[in-house]
């Protein structure tokens, strides 16, 4: 066992599998010594050691090594981590490894099978119990008498798997921590379990008063929420109310994940909480409410948009978080290609008229306008944003939130931002008559005005603008381009690999690709980076229209669509669905993300 556990053992595994050289095997194993006490030395300035660590030298050594970010052999721009060394060494110990996806453990399972003090002194966290069986990540397996004992305890088998120190730390750190939090508040608040919330009233004869929002517990529920949200790169929390529990959902790429399953008691106290954290009023429980909160993530600062509304069970919350390193992106990392690129930004460079960008909600379209923003703003121009609500506080804008309790509308506010000898002008969405005939007045007077519209592709926007009231001749003196996008997920570059399709499947699913015979794209096999789905980020489609003399003589009353689109295809606009075979055949994305996205024949 003890030689199983060896630094000599350790470093020849690495060696062996091609990840370090025999010289760099040999000299960190000749430096071994030192390398632990330097590390010691280093981590008691830091503020002392944790858990376990002075009892176990193969962590201390291991972390060393990572510390000291070792080139690896394979592959010179990647040095040796912790999840890396662990792996290595579980696959000479022929024991399983895992990387552990949070979004995958059970709260109650975690937390309930052992003692947090036992887990935080052997480092074993329960992770699944699967036919009578549970399992326990660990990074040291060969420690039986613990195996044991949590055997006798839990009176099932136990079968070990090996995760990386670091990881069970961190989670034992977070959902005993979490788990506390949330039994503490459960037990302060612990009146009659029956809230119907607004689909029934249920009388209770005596009140058990609400937990206040300031309560330590809950405050510390919520800020694991939001840390874990960063961490998982969400873009929204969901926070439900059920009959009997608090459901608490994330949405990741695109996807909502199912996180944790909270006990109903605690739901009040939780969104009082993040109504006083966003401005709101924790006294309106039957209006729907908007707040925002602004807090930090790392060294960057993060908006927070929080909605709430009330549902059958009580108050639902969505909190979408603004990330600045998402918003505001230079535009050629957003998925264009060069030919799009080109054209899109001929387009906004025009000093006056109308640019649309166009797609459902959560295609991107926020992203794109301000990064669009971003590129054309400069010292000598005044850009005025009206938006609802302000997505994102950039303090190069003169942003105006929509407030319609105060008269501050899309279409009011337009009459006045002229005055305030504006530039460009973003106005947030193109909702109706009122406000594009604003907007259109602007960009006849000498405005670049950017704007949104929900429809399915470019060239049906020029419809829409004529059924919101807008008269065909406006259109053709004011309107530059349209632009029109979706978000695609990209394919895990951890566990990409490539796969063989005959086109002819492809054509019976209804993609075309222009080619025939066996073809080869890619696919993501599913790894610990993408949580086994193989994807991981997503990409926009774009479909880009200038607006062409040829499109103009089309812009009519009696328009219609079909027309419009074949006359785009002709000037040479590539279609969404083009757009996503290209980034298919790229390799960027699968063919099932191309069918999923751009579903129906409206697409291309």
């Amino acid at each position: 066992m003890s030689d199983q556990r060896s630094g000599k053992r350790l470093f020849s595994a690495l060696e062996k599998k091609g990840l370090i050289s025999f010289r760099q095997a040999r000299d960190l194993y000749g430096n071994r010594v030192d390398l632990i006490k330097q590390h010691e030395r280093r981590r008691t300035k830091q503020g002392g050691v944790d858990f376990n660590e002075k009892q176990d030298k193969l962590f201390i050594l291991i972390d060393a090594i990572v510390a000291l970010n070792v080139t690896r052999k394979d592959d010179p721009s990647k040095t040796l981590d912790e999840d890396t060394i662990y792996e290595t060494l579980a696959q000479g110990w022929g024991i399983p490894f895992v990387k552990i996806d949070p979004l995958k453990l059970d709260l109650n399972l975690v937390t309930t099978t052992i003692p947090i003090s036992f887990a935080k002194n052997h480092l074993v966290l329960p992770i699944e119990i699967s036919q009578g069986k549970l399992t326990v990540a660990t990074p040291n397996p060969f420690n039986l008498e613990v195996l044991e004992d949590i055997t006798r305890a839990c009176q099932m088998q136990v079968e070990a798997v090996v995760s990386s120190r670091s990881d069970i730390i961190k989670l034992i750190e977070e959902f005993f921590g979490f788990k506390r939090s949330i039994a503490a508040a459960e037990h302060q608040f612990s009146g009659p379990a029956v809230d119907l919330g607004n689909l029934e009233r249920f009388i209770h004869l005596q009140s058990a008063g609400e937990l206040p929002s300031n309560d330590q517990h809950v405050v510390n529920a919520v800020n694991h929420l939001l840390i874990y949200a960063f961490d998982q790169k969400a873009s929204d929390i969901h926070i439900e109310p059920k009959r009997d529990t608090c459901l608490v959902r994330m949405r990741i790429d695109g996807v909502l994940h199912s996180v944790y399953k909270l006990p109903k008691n605690v739901h009040s106290a939780i969104i009082s909480r993040i109504k006083n954290l966003s401005g709101l009023d924790m006294s309106e429980k039957r209006r729907p409410q908007d707040g925002r909160i602004k807090t930090g993530k790392k060294d960057v600062e993060v908006e927070i948009r929080v909605s709430t509304v009330p549902v059958a069970f009580g108050e639902k919350v969505v909190m979408r978080i603004m990330d600045p390193d998402i918003l505001f992106q230079d535009l050629e990392r957003l998925g264009f290609s060069s030919v799009d690129m080109k054209t899109y930004s001929r387009i906004i460079s025009h000093p006056y008229g109308l640019v649309l960008v166009c797609g459902p909600t959560g295609s991107g379209k926020s992203t794109t306008l301000y990064s669009t923003l971003r590129k054309i703003c400069s010292a000598d121009v005044n850009v005025t944003t009206i938006e609802d609500p302000i997505e994102m506080v950039h303090e190069d804008f003169n942003q105006i939130a929509v407030r319609p309790q105060v008269g501050i509308t899309f279409g009011s506010i337009m009459r006045n931002i002229l005055r305030q000898d504006p530039d460009i002008i973003m106005v947030g969405e193109l909702r109706d008559l009122e406000t594009a005939e604003n907007a259109i007045q602007a960009a006849l007077t000498g405005h670049l005005v950017l704007s949104t519209l929900h429809t399915n592709d470019a060239p049906s926007s020029i419809i829409r603008m004529m059924d919101l009231g807008v008269p065909s001749f406006l259109l053709q003196a004011t309107l530059r381009g349209i632009l029109s996008q979706r978000l695609v997920r990209k394919i895990c570059n951890g566990c990409k690999a490539p796969m063989e399709i005959n086109t002819g499947k492809l054509r019976a699913l209804g993609l075309e690709t222009g080619q025939s015979g066996i073809l080869s794209l890619f696919q993501g096999k599913g790894c610990r980076k993408c949580r086994g789905t193989g994807y991981l980020g997503r990409t926009a489609i774009h479909e880009v229209l200038p607006y062409s003399d040829a499109i103009k003589a089309l812009t009519v009353p009696e328009a219609d669509p079909a027309t419009l689109a074949v006359r785009a295809r002709a000037d040479g606009m590539v279609s969404l669905r083009e757009s996503a075979v290209e980034k298919l055949l790229e390799g960027t994305t699968t063919y099932q993300e191309v069918l999923r996205v751009t579903s129906g024949n409206d697409l291309g």
